[in-house]
């Protein structure tokens, strides 16, 4: 989470190496509330059964973490057509975007407890054919954030591929099954190493479509750089939409003393000695639950829990040099997640009007992490930026 450098002073706290991650009930679990607890306490019975169903629950939602890992590893490679409507998203045009067409709509979906448990993409997308041909590519990258991996977009890289899309998630350096040790990142170019060598392998005349999220914003702008030609368009999910000059840490300290979340939170790794900088900083696994997956489903909270990394500090620090040339010359689009408490609205919202994008799109009812609070709104809004042709 590159969410977590909202306050890159590291504090002087001792680190919490205790990483179990010790779940407690949901605030939006249906098991806290009140009326149910007075039908169980007038109704034994039925208060045995709920504590039965609370069992098999739990045990359901371990066989449905690992799932999600063995969905993600064997996602299907023959992907086929399937049904969507447009985005239910709000969408909005960017300042100084003044021609736009796009309608504006609102999210109606309701959280539901099956949400918890199960996923089928399937059932996720309405009835109507997706068109990917003739479009200017078909081909998506995906870009995690600090902390997170390649895992993340299990759902999201299903969705796509069931929709005749290809698609890339990849695990930058020291990220996901990536084997480099996270202290020992010294630059950016290290870190994001991974995907620039995806970049540098493809085709002559072949373009990609970039996404990234939180501080694979920053990850997405540095090959923006590099390789405007292979670039289409480019997809910020509440990510670091940084101008020249600026570093990540630049950016997030504006939100500095204003989470405490985020502060309480952060532990800095000092695998040099505590005499120098931090190496990485970590999440607190307890306080990552409202502060990044407050509306996800548990399967996928535990899921994280399981497999989030340290984020290196030494690229988080680094200043992009951005040119209008290159970086300036790919099209830029925004998703703001709404009920997001690792990056707020403000700071979302600083970052569009510091550096206005093409289009932004609203994703209403959505935490820090939209690919498990709303896979299905963001496929569509991924499927609705896919489709704007070329200007």
């Amino acid at each position: 989470m590159g969410n977590s450098l909202v306050c890159f002073s590291p504090s002087h706290k001792k680190p919490n190496n205790n990483n179990n991650f010790n779940r407690e009930p949901s605030k939006r679990s249906p098991y806290s509330s009140p009326f149910l607890s007075s039908i169980a306490s007038t109704r034994r019975s039925n208060g045995s059964s709920k504590k039965k169903e609370m069992l098999a629950d739990d045990l359901l939602l371990q066989q449905q973490a690992i799932e999600a890992v063995l969905l993600f590893q064997n996602h299907q490679k023959n992907a086929s057509s399937i049904p969507l409507n447009r985005s239910t998203s709000v969408v909005y045009p960017s300042p100084g975007q003044q021609n736009q067409s796009f309608t504006k709509s609102s999210s109606s979906r309701q959280r539901l407890r099956s949400d918890a448990v199960s996923f089928q993409p399937l059932e996720l997308v309405d009835k109507q054919d997706v068109k990917t041909d003739g479009l200017e590519t078909n081909h998506f990258i995906l870009v995690h954030g600090g902390g997170f991996g390649a895992w993340c977009w299990y759902k999201s890289m299903t969705l796509l591929e069931e929709s005749g899309f290809k698609v890339d998630a990849v695990d930058l350096t020291g990220s996901g099954v990536h084997s480099f040790d996270t202290n020992s990142i010294t630059s950016l170019a290290q870190y994001v190493k991974p995907l620039t060598d995806i970049l540098e392998k493809l085709g002559d005349g072949k373009k990609v479509i970039l996404v990234g999220h939180d501080f694979g914003g920053t990850c997405i702008s540095y090959v923006m750089e590099l390789f405007p030609s292979k670039i289409a368009k480019a997809i910020f999910i509440s990510a670091a939409m940084l101008a020249s000059g600026q570093s990540a840490l630049n950016l997030f300290a504006q939100q500095t003393g204003s989470n405490d979340l985020m502060r309480q939170a952060q532990i800095f790794l000092y695998a040099n000695g505590k005499d120098q900088p931090p190496t990485a900083i970590n999440l607190d696994k307890k306080l990552a639950e409202d502060l990044l997956f407050n509306q996800s489903p548990a399967k996928d909270v535990a899921l994280a829990s399981v497999s989030m990394r340290p984020i290196p500090f030494a690229p988080v620090t680094e200043k992009l040099s951005l040119s209008g040339t290159n970086y300036g010359s790919v099209r830029r689009f925004f998703i703001v997640t709404q009920e997001d408490h690792a990056i707020s609205v403000p700071l979302q919202e600083t970052m569009i009007e510091l550096n206005p994008p093409e289009q932004v799109f609203r994703l209403k009812g959505s935490d820090h992490a939209p690919f498990f609070s709303r896979p299905q709104a963001l496929h569509r809004i991924l499927v609705e930026i896919s489709q704007i042709p070329p200007i």
